[in-house]
């Protein structure tokens, strides 16, 4: 008996200005993946947020895409440092839908990002993974060096300094 046909990989598409529809099946895919799917789409932001986000030189997202649906994607930002010449990448968020996952979507879209944050001289990305996340910590073995650190959230302070 043949083995079944290797589903193609997707497109993955470095997002642009004008890639709104993209973003937004972006925005349902990492709600769906996080658990959040109502509370994301009631505080979504406008297309001219979007638009400007999306040109942004300190934002990136890319998707990836099966038949021009998104079925992945990552979000994150360029932190330029202010101590050296150069800057990293945080990858802020990563999800790949549940249909789709097992194929290595979320292992291409940071290979994506890899060669694009070569492309312009980021020197390092970063990730953070949540305790009892094992698929994410597993991917994130598998492509860079652990450090165990703590991370606090800190709320701003209303009133003059």
């Amino acid at each position: 008996m043949p083995a079944p046909p290797t589903p193609t990989p997707p497109e993955l598409r470095v997002l642009a200005p004008a890639d709104l529809r993209p973003m937004r099946q972006l925005l349902d895919v990492f709600g769906t993946a996080f658990g959040e799917p109502a509370a994301d789409a009631a505080l979504r932001p406008g297309d001219a947020y979007l638009e400007q986000l999306l040109g942004s030189p300190t934002f990136v997202a890319i998707a990836a895409l099966e038949a021009g649906t998104v079925v992945g994607g990552l979000a994150g930002y360029v932190l330029p440092k202010f101590e050296q010449e150069r800057s990293e990448f945080y990858i802020y968020d990563l999800a790949v839908a549940e249909a789709h996952r097992r194929r290595g979507i979320a292992t291409a879209l940071i290979q994506r990002l890899r060669r694009l944050c070569a492309q312009r001289g980021i020197y390092v990305i970063f990730v953070q993974a949540d305790h009892g996340d094992d698929p994410a910590i597993a991917l994130y073995s598998g492509l860079g060096i652990r450090e165990d650190v703590l991370h606090f959230d800190i709320a701003p302070a209303d009133g003059a300094d």
